[in-house]
């Protein structure tokens, strides 16, 4: 398995700002935002439900696993996935550190890689008790 996933109900923006929040508990910035059901309709005109990829970074964990491994920038940052489902609800789905992290054979990254899995479970307990 690849990643973890909570349901949640609201709006697109109204969960995305509070999976922003629960993830600055945990030392988590969103570094990058990507509005897939916008760029679909612009590149190739398909229409569906709002799904949104947030690239999540931690910089002293990223940093650290810069300085193991320089080209772990490759697998960075840790994705989560907001989406909607046919039902109305979001689905709000975290990348699996150690499942990705585990692609290098640098042991110093694979110590790195619990510890960032702590921390996005963390933050999907947050927002499942909220």
């Amino acid at each position: 398995m690849y990643g973890f996933s909570i349901s949640m109900s609201g709006t697109m923006d109204d969960v995305c700002a509070k999976v922003t929040e629960a993830l600055k508990t945990e030392g988590f910035g969103v570094l990058t935002e990507i509005d897939v059901q916008a760029t679909l309709k612009k590149k190739i005109n398909v229409d569906r439900k709002p799904y949104k990829i947030l690239g999540a970074c931690n910089p002293q964990l990223a940093n650290q696993a810069i300085n193991a491994e320089p080209d772990i920038g490759l697998l960075l940052p840790c994705n989560v996935v907001v989406r909607e489902e046919d039902n109305g609800s979001m689905t709000v789905a975290f990348m699996d550190p150690a499942a990705v992290l585990d692609l290098t054979d640098n042991v110093a990254v694979h110590q790195l890689a619990p510890q960032v899995k702590a921390k996005l479970e963390k933050v999907r307990d947050l927002l499942a008790s909220a």
